[in-house]
């Protein structure tokens, strides 16, 4: 058995799956938003209520893996510790706690294996796409051809940033509009087209966006195949901030397809892909529920023992 663990600014994730299948067909998934991000202290760092909380998921994630008799696991830690202070003090609990080895990793690095699980349920491949995968803590984005990646970039900005350090609306427009600002400068650094043209589709993964293309399909039951491919459109999105907006948050947890936790951050999210769309003129966006945790999966099912 195969493990593969994303410990998320927002989310806590594990997929198991068996050798014989190539990590390609998941046999068992999990997941818990614990917030890791939540309630950053700057100069200090991760909160020890937000660390607490992670390590009682990951404990039983372990027994899990215990039961399971799993061969081979591989943790990773993404936004949320590559920027705390205090990620050596996690990285030691969590192996205290667990006896689990958590590895931090780059921004390129959750970028490329974010582009892998992407492009895995793509159907059909876009001869050209730009993959944007908005996280807890920060925003991927990697542009492709085909399954080619030519251009990758990591960004310090994700959701429960935006609900936490900005406060109000105007402050997020901004903040996002600097990300994408930065995005055109990198691209161009990099010799390559300043925005995606018209032919070139966006795709997005992680939490915020699967939220709504859950909400939009009205899932009480929640289907990731269904959610693979799905498109959402830039007016429904328009509509749906405004009807968000005018709900408590424990009002929109109650709507389908929202899970509990999640209520305060769909807004700051769906800010992130309207302007998105608004920045590259386009009216659509498709929806990928496989993105860094199914990359983990399949680097290591690739190589076990690495």
């Amino acid at each position: 058995m195969l493990a593969a663990i994303d410990v998320g600014s927002n989310t806590v994730r594990m997929l198991l799956s068996s050798p014989s299948l190539k990590g390609r067909q998941p046999e068992r998934y999990y997941q818990q938003i614990t917030r890791l991000g939540g309630g950053y202290i700057q100069g200090k760092g991760l909160a020890l209520e937000s660390m607490e909380r992670t390590l009682t998921v990951l404990r039983g994630f372990k027994d899990i893996l215990e039961q399971g008799r799993a061969s081979h696991v591989r943790l990773v830690g993404t936004a949320a510790l590559r920027h705390a202070e205090n990620r050596e003090e996690f990285v030691k609990r969590v192996k205290e706690r667990t006896g689990l080895n958590l590895e931090i990793i780059s921004g390129w690095e959750e970028a490329r294996l974010s582009a892998a699980g992407i492009l895995s349920v793509l159907n059909p491949l876009p001869e050209i796409s730009l993959l944007i995968d908005i996280g807890g803590g920060s925003t991927e984005f990697i542009l492709c051809s085909s399954e080619q990646v030519v251009f990758q970039s990591s960004y310090p900005l994700g959701v429960v940033r935006l609900s936490e350090e900005y406060a109000g609306k105007s402050a997020r427009k901004v903040a996002i509009q600097q990300m994408l600002e930065q995005f055109d400068r990198d691209l161009k650094a990099a010799e390559l087209i300043s925005s995606p043209a018209a032919d070139r589709q966006l795709v997005g993964t992680a939490g915020t966006i699967t939220t709504l293309a859950a909400l939009d399909l009205q899932m009480t039951n929640y289907d990731r195949r269904q959610i693979n491919n799905h498109v959402l459109n830039y007016a429904w999105l328009r509509q749906t901030k405004v009807y968000l907006n005018s709900l408590s948050v424990s009002a929109r947890e109650a709507l389908p397809g929202i899970e509990a936790g999640r209520g305060d951050l769909i807004l700051p999210g769906l800010e992130v892909i309207l302007q998105l769309l608004e920045h590259f003129r386009q009216s659509h966006i498709k929806v990928a529920d496989s993105g860094l945790l199914e990359g983990v999966m399949f680097d290591l099912a690739k190589h076990p023992s690495d």
